[in-house]
This record gives structure tokens, C-alpha cells and sequence, in this order.
């Protein structure tokens, strides 16, 4: 199962470390997922989350 949010689908960003020099290595930024229990089809599940879409009001947690 993989850190991206459930209802929204965000996930993972990549870009660039950039130092000082303008030396540049990769790196990721993650989401902000939590893992909560919500009803998907009637029955409760237990998914990652973003903070943004728990917020919004846009599910039903159980």
C-alpha cells in the first residue's frame, strides 16, 4: 500500500536538493497522508488519507 491519499490521489513529489555551490541531488517531498477508517460502500476501511480531503468534509469517518 503506498502513501498516497485514497480520496484524491496526491502522492509524492521529486525535484531538486540545491546547495549553496548550485550542486543538485534528488530528493522527495511526501504528502501529508494519515491513516484513518472511512466508509467506502457502506463498509468501513482503514486508508491513507490527506489532511486536505479530511478537512474538506468530503467523508464519512467511522
Amino acid at each position: 500500500m503506498s502513501r498516497k491519499c485514497f480520496i484524491t490521489g496526491k502522492g509524492p513529489h521529486q525535484g531538486n536538493n540545491v546547495s549553496h555551490a548550485n550542486n543538485k541531488t534528488k530528493r522527495t517531498w511526501g504528502v501529508n497522508v494519515q491513516k484513518v477508517r472511512i466508509l467506502v460502500d457502506g463498509k468501513p476501511k482503514r486508508v491513507y488519507v490527506s489532511t486536505r480531503a479530511l478537512k474538506s468534509g468530503k467523508l464519512v469517518r467511522v
